[in-house]
């Protein structure tokens, strides 16, 4: 069982986007899986609400003890997803306390990267008393036919980078405007093809 969170104090690098398109890929490969909303702004429970279907659950839990809500769920599912909130806050210190593995989105910019200081440092501050703490950088809303996503590996990151990276598509948008995943409404798209490739490699890191 894996306690997966993706965040970044930084709004607007796709962590909603990846949250929500990774519960459904691996709900589609036969996992057991619950999406939790930790952001107050509830977009991946609203996402939720709009379907008819229900591919994976959804708790909004945007709350200081998210983390015991994640103990009690434990043993029902195989992946819990967290879609963390932008706020320096307790709740996020509860999602560092729940998790396995910590994704941060970055934008392809140094500025982005800079801007994840805080938690990278609330990252390192968790490790203390969770020295197993995966916790990853994906570069995320690369700008297609360029070069940036290259050489942001070429920066001093303070965590490693995934190898996946995913492009700043219109699919992604046209798809959450219709509460679907971008496999549901563009399964053979180049979008859809990223995310497969970011949840094999999550499966594996």
């Amino acid at each position: 069982m894996t306690v997966l969170a993706f965040l970044n104090q930084k709004g607007g690098t796709g962590k909603t986007t990846l949250s929500l398109n990774v519960a459904y890929g691996l709900a589609q490969a036969g996992e057991r899986v619950l999406l939790i909303d930790a952001d107050q702004q509830a977009s991946a429970n609203a996402w939720s609400s709009l379907r008819e279907d229900q591919p994976f659950s959804v708790f909004a839990v945007p709350r200081k003890n998210l983390h015991k809500e994640v103990d009690r769920q434990r043993n029902f599912y195989d992946w819990i997803v967290i879609d963390g909130t932008p706020r320096d806050d307790a709740v996020t210190r509860s999602c560092l306390i729940a998790a396995d593995l910590v994704v941060i989105p970055i934008e392809p910019s140094a500025l982005s990267a800079w801007a994840s200081d805080r938690t990278v440092g609330q990252v390192e501050e968790a490790r203390i008393y969770r020295p197993g703490l995966r916790a990853f950088f994906v570069i995320s809303r690369k700008i297609a036919g360029t070069v940036l996503g290259r050489e942001m590996r070429m920066l001093e990151l303070p965590l490693p980078a995934l190898q996946t990276e995913i492009t700043q598509r219109v699919a992604f948008a046209e798809s959450m405007l219709q509460a679907q995943s971008i496999q549901e409404y563009a399964p053979h798209s180049p979008a859809a093809h990223e995310i497969a490739n970011l949840i094999k490699e999550l499966r594996n890191v």
